[in-house]
């Protein structure tokens, strides 16, 4: 693309590329049209699935089809319903294929592309409408319920082509900063909308800016900083946007960086996610070529250059202060907040740091204005809120919802329900930080006020689903393993604290537990979070302190009863040979301790003071008769 000198050549440019994605947004032709597209998911969970191939053998089928001049094939990002890729969409037909193979490329080719008759067999089964197919995803639970502001480009545009994101009005936000608003109405409007930082704490975005606007620079020197060291487990929002549509987040830096008065930002990205490096690389050649970036963006004689920056998956770099000693090259602990990052942040000058969510909320704020975020979302949370929704829950997916969505909607209205039909337990949310949320609250809408209320938090996205087979005891050792292992070991609470809370917790799940110990647990617990340096610490307690609150009885039951409700602590139970046994063989022959005894076509025992509880038995019977007990 050639370099864009100014607003009205880059206007000119968005009405020049806008007919790029004309057929995308049409819904519904029930002729058979002159040109199509099918654009596959190309994002890391449906390519893990086999998507590329699937792309390759529809490109395969066109060109044996001679289609090329009338149908284009390409990749896109995610297109959120990550539980039944590889997923593919024609249009202007809008026809919604999931679970695809390459081996269906040549029927879609000539049952769809050729003939017009769509393949029912590939279509998603809706279970609200009694599984009937449907063919178009607006008729889909899963999507009716998003509202999609950070994730609007994702499975519309292709992420490596900058023309596609200018179709779709990109970089006019930038253009629009720079041409009719001076870097003080940028900060105005940030503030005047109520974006709030998605990375966890939540702190108003507007007012970040104007602090670090405000102070003077360092040896010349103001920065912004992009946090994308995504590190929750089960959390792929941020690897999402940026694989998806990564020119989002570098329009929205360069626009901060004007607010503030910065010409340099960094993306602080994890090694682990080497396609969302790939296409960021791309993406910044692009926009510098295009004069987006850089030098004179646009000739406004404003600077603005972005580097990366490869974390090595430490937990703790997601903290901001940590995040910037380890750009700096330094260990990646994290400082005593006695100073804002907005005065003396990145080698001591003053720095905005957001996460990739915040960001990627910026240019539609810009370009649609502040009263039109502020229509979405709650009185104490304006706008929409990402998750990474996972865990025993149907449909598994990437989920952009209006703040104040509740958990009963998120969970059975657009996750459809718990898996196999169990009984919903809890949700976590915020990952580690987080704490897990009953069914008592399932009514709870999604804003940082009211997680807080009760004992969780938002943090970065994560929503972990848990039914009546996980054992809550368990699922907060789970996250202490985490813990301890993440922490910096900087501050005694955080690297002594976690690590005890884990002794207490797995002295409980094995049976080892007393009634002292759960009053021990709980003040450790209230002590590490009141004395911990960083985040990480102070948030580490959570799942042991949510858990306490609302799953109090099922830590009593495995100190005084010392059996787990869940069966799910296995050295509190038995494995147990049921009458259904038809006498195989196969559990002794399998038994990696010679546990299990009996004769062909007699019923088996099992040897509890043998017995190592490790599952082989129950997973090679065919009759299901051993049982946890």
């Amino acid at each position: 693309m050639k370099r864009i000198n100014s607003y009205d050549e880059l206007k000119a440019t968005v009405e020049k590329y806008k007919p790029l994605l004309d057929l995308r947004k049409k819904d519904g032709i029930n002729v058979i049209p002159e040109k199509r597209e099918i654009l596959v998911c190309g994002d890391t969970g449906c390519a893990s699935s086999g998507s590329i191939k699937v792309l390759e053998a529809l490109q395969a089928e066109i060109k044996k089809a001679n289609l090329e001049d009338s149908v284009k094939v390409q990749l896109t990002g995610c297109f959120g319903f990550c539980a039944i890729g590889p997923i593919i969409k024609v249009y202007p037909d809008n026809i919604f294929y999931v679970h695809l193979t390459e081996d269906d490329a040549k029927e879609i080719v000539e049952s769809h592309i050729k003939n017009n008759i769509v393949v029912e067999r590939l279509l998603y089964e809706e279970p609200a409408l009694d599984n009937i197919r449907v063919n178009n995803e607006k008729d889909i639970s899963f999507y009716k319920k998003q509202n999609k502001i950070a994730l609007r480009n994702l499975g519309l545009i292709h992420p490596e082509r900058l023309e596609e994101y200018i179709a779709n009005g990109g970089y006019l936000a930038l253009g629009k900063a720079l041409n009719e608003m001076t870097p003080e109405r940028v900060v105005e409007v940030m503030k005047a909308s109520g974006l709030r930082g998605r990375g966890g704490a939540g702190f108003p975005t507007g007012v970040k800016w104007e602090a670090a606007a405000k102070n003077p620079p360092v040896n010349g020197k103001k920065f912004v900083v992009c946090n994308a060291d995504e590190g929750d487990p089960g959390a792929f929002m941020d690897r999402s946007l940026l694989e998806g549509d990564p020119h989002n987040v570098l329009e929205a830096m360069a626009i901060c960086g004007y607010a503030i008065g910065s010409d340099i930002g960094y993306i602080y990205i994890r090694a682990e996610y080497p396609r969302v490096i790939e296409r960021l690389k791309i993406a910044i050649a692009a926009a510098e070529e295009a004069g987006l970036l850089g030098e004179n963006i646009m000739g406004s004689g404003f600077n603005f250059k972005l580097e990366l920056k490869y974390g090595a998956g430490a937990f703790v770099c997601g903290e901001g202060t940590a995040l910037m000693h380890s750009i700096e090259g330094k260990r990646g602990e994290p400082r005593m907040k006695t100073f804002s990052s907005s005065k003396h942040g990145l080698w001591n000058a003053p720095t905005c740091l957001n996460n990739v969510e915040t960001f990627g909320n910026v240019p539609a704020i810009i370009t649609n204005g502040s009263d039109w975020f502020t229509s979405f979302g709650t009185e104490d949370s304006k706008g929409t809120k990402v998750f990474a929704l996972g865990g025993k829950v149907n449909n598994v997916g990437l989920v952009e919802v209006p703040m104040g969505t509740t958990l009963r909607e998120i969970v059975f209205e657009i996750g459809g329900g718990i898996l196999n039909n169990k009984k919903f337990k809890a949700v976590q949310t915020g990952g580690p930080s987080g704490g897990c949320i009953s069914a008592k609250n399932l009514d709870t809408p999604i804003d940082y006020k009211s997680l807080s209320s009760i004992g969780s938090m938002m943090g970065s996205g994560g929503m972990l689903v848990l039914d009546d087979t996980d054992c809550m005891v368990d699922i907060a050792r789970f996250f202490l393993d985490f813990s301890v292992d993440e922490s910096c070991g900087k501050c005694t609470a955080c690297r002594i604290g976690t690590k005890r809370l884990y002794e207490i917790l797995s002295k409980i799940c094995e049976g080892k537990g007393c009634e002292q110990d759960l009053i021990d647990l709980k003040d450790l617990a209230l002590s590490v979070k009141n004395t911990a340096l960083c985040g990480l610490g102070k948030c580490a307690p959570n799942p042991v302190l949510s858990t306490l609150e609302y799953f109090y009885d099922e830590y009593l039951a495995h100190v005084k009863d010392h059996k787990c409700p869940a069966g799910k602590c296995s050295a509190l139970l038995d494995f147990v040979i049921t009458d259904d046994c038809i006498g195989c063989g196969l559990c002794a022959k399998n038994c990696p301790v010679g546990a299990v005894s009996g004769e062909k076509k007699e019923k088996y025992v099992i040897d509890t003071t043998k017995c190592i509880k490790c599952g082989t038995c129950i997973e090679k019977c065919k009759k299901g008769a051993i049982i946890k007990r």
